[in-house]
């Protein structure tokens, strides 16, 4: 038996379009001569659909389109669909009112309906909110058209319902396992349909756990993601299938759409070897593919064909301008130059030679009158004072409102180019730097900044070879370096890697090596630039501790970590 995986990119809540895809990739799956398709978690109106669930207008189109849909798939096709489907039993009992479900469509009709046993509430998810865990273990037997194989039983799993191997992980996190009640039911092999966001490393984690789970229960098991991008979450696909000794026999490329095809053997029920991608070779490669595919999904599904973005000769805006040449095509991309009396000769110089490098489009707005006119207007506010933080922002806040003006009038996307240091500890400017639609870069450390441009330039320079070895500064005063007021990058970045990612007191930062002093500067610079990142554009999540959806801190707090 051929089963096609079906790596699908939908748009949320365009469910026509994306029941349409699903037509077409069962249309090549029939020529391919499969008899089982497989398609995402949630794959007819996209993941995550979040509070558009309460629209009940919503729930009903999907059921219409479903049904639209099951009549005209092939009739030798089996396709199973990830959709919402309405809980009966919810009024009555007190549950929530709907299930994330998985759909069997057979002879263009809805045979059974699958529900997800495991809903996440961690980090970025929230399924409980919205969905009614489903109770009873998925399978279906399912047979070849072959009249003389036996029917094979297959064992339906929805992405978080593999994630519960307390062999694996060593712990449970739920009460239920459905791989092993599924293994009880004596299923042939397991399918999982998932909608799991990218986050470095993730795929080596998924693969090892699969392989681990398949030969511990002696189970084939097909794990098919869903790809694109969605807002801050980044879907890398990376569809692949283990056989029952744990060994991958199927890897579909990451980061684009694709339809595989596997074999099931039907004496074994076991997998044959078919087309395995190569992995990607370093998490810089992986990194930059998860960024040029978040803009250009962000791009594409808000309506935005090109983009703006300063341009300072600096390191993030230089590889935000890299990011964007290459996701959208360096003729929709704008650099815009700002030099002010404090900008370095080698700052104009260097924006220059990315710009050509690139091959984007460049345009030169001095403001230099625009903050005399400013000075003029505030000097009798602002009379007897020192120059301080407040002047210095008012550049960032000219250049953030000429920037907004350039994406209005022209209807661009105008991108910020902060990294994930600068917004940790607020070394940023509200209402300027950090004005735009779209933080590129806001989940990237400065260091892994640093990388990313190095690996960029490994075969070409791309970016500007000064830009990789001057000291980063904001020139908003004479001589200014970052260092001025924050620890060195590396320095910098071990500590927020051990307060936000590993969730790290102060004594055991301490413990690492860190200057105490140090460790507790940084501390309240965190906190105290909570209000800022709360008002920042969605940045592009790569991490498993990003800014974004899953960060849910107070900003009115008093709580200090000891």
């Amino acid at each position: 038996m051929k089963i096609a995986i079906a790596q699908l990119n939908p748009i949320i809540g365009d469910i026509e379009n994306n029941a349409q895809h699903i037509y077409k990739v069962a249309q090549i799956a029939v020529e391919r001569k499969a008899e089982l398709l497989l398609t995402p978690e949630l794959s007819l109106c996209g993941y995550p659909p979040k509070d558009l669930l309460f629209n009940t207008g919503f729930v009903e189109k999907l059921q219409i389109e479903l049904e639209k849909l099951a009549k005209q798939l092939p009739k030798k096709l089996a396709v199973l669909v990830g959709t919402v489907t309405e809980n009966p039993h919810a009024y009555r009992e007190g549950e929530k009112p709907l299930f994330n479900s998985i759909v069997l469509i057979e002879n263009q009709a809805i045979k059974q309906i699958f529900h997800k046993r495991l809903l996440p509430t961690y980090d970025v998810f929230d399924e409980d909110r919205y969905f009614e865990p489903g109770k009873e273990s998925n399978f279906f037997q399912l047979s070849s058209h072959d009249s003389n194989s036996k029917p094979i039983k297959i064992g339906v799993t929805v992405c978080e319902d593999l994630w519960n191997d307390e062999e694996f992980w060593g712990k449970r996190n739920y009460e239920t396992n459905p791989i092993q009640d599924l293994v009880n039911n004596g299923v042939d092999l397991v399918v999982n349909l998932s909608a799991s966001p990218y986050s470095i490393g993730k795929q080596k984690v998924r693969e090892s756990m699969l392989k681990y789970t398949a030969q511990r229960h002696q189970v084939p098991i097909i794990y098919t993601n869903q790809v694109g991008g969605n807002d801050d979450l980044i879907f890398d696909g990376n569809s692949f299938a283990v056989n029952k000794n744990g060994e991958i026999t199927l890897r579909a490329k990451g980061f684009q759409t694709a339809i595989e095809t596997i074999e099931c053997d039907d004496n074994n029920h076991d997998f044959k070897i078919s087309y395995i991608a190569d992995s990607i070779e370093t998490e810089e490669a992986e990194i930059w593919s998860a960024l040029v595919l978040g803009l250009k999904d962000y791009a594409h599904k808000c309506g935005f064909s090109k983009a703006v973005l300063g341009l300072s000769g600096g390191i993030d805006s230089s590889l935000v301008a890299a990011i964007a040449a290459e996701a959208l095509g360096k003729e929709n991309v704008l650099g815009i130059l700002m030099p002010s009396p404090y900008s370095s000769s080698h700052s104009i110089s260097d924006a220059e030679a990315l710009v050509n490098n690139l091959g984007i489009k460049r345009y030169t707005l001095p403001i230099k009158d625009v903050m005399k006119a400013y000075d003029s207007i505030l000097e009798p506010l602002f009379k007897g004072t020192e120059f301080g933080v407040a002047e210095e922002n008012l550049q960032s806040r000219i250049r953030g409102n000429l920037l907004m003006a350039i994406a209005n009038k022209f209807g661009h996307l105008l991108l910020s180019t902060g990294n994930k240091s600068e917004m940790a500890v607020g070394y940023c400017t509200l209402y300027g730097d950090m004005n735009g639609g779209l933080a590129v870069i806001s989940d990237v450390p400065k260091t892994r900044v640093f990388h990313l441009c190095k690996w960029l330039n490994r075969h070409q320079e791309i970016i500007p070879r000064n830009v990789l070895i001057k000291p980063p500064s904001a020139e908003l005063k004479p001589d200014q370096v970052d260092q001025d007021s924050l620890p060195s990058y590396d320095i910098l970045d071990g500590i927020l890697d051990r307060l936000i990612h590993r969730h790290q007191s102060i004594k055991e930062i301490e413990a690492a090596g860190f200057d105490y002093d140090i460790i507790c500067k940084v501390v309240k610079l965190v906190t105290r630039a909570e209000f800022k990142r709360k008002q920042a554009p969605p940045g592009l999540k790569v991490s498993d501790r990003a800014f974004g959806t899953g960060w849910r801190m107070p900003i009115a707090s008093r709580w200090k970590l000891d």
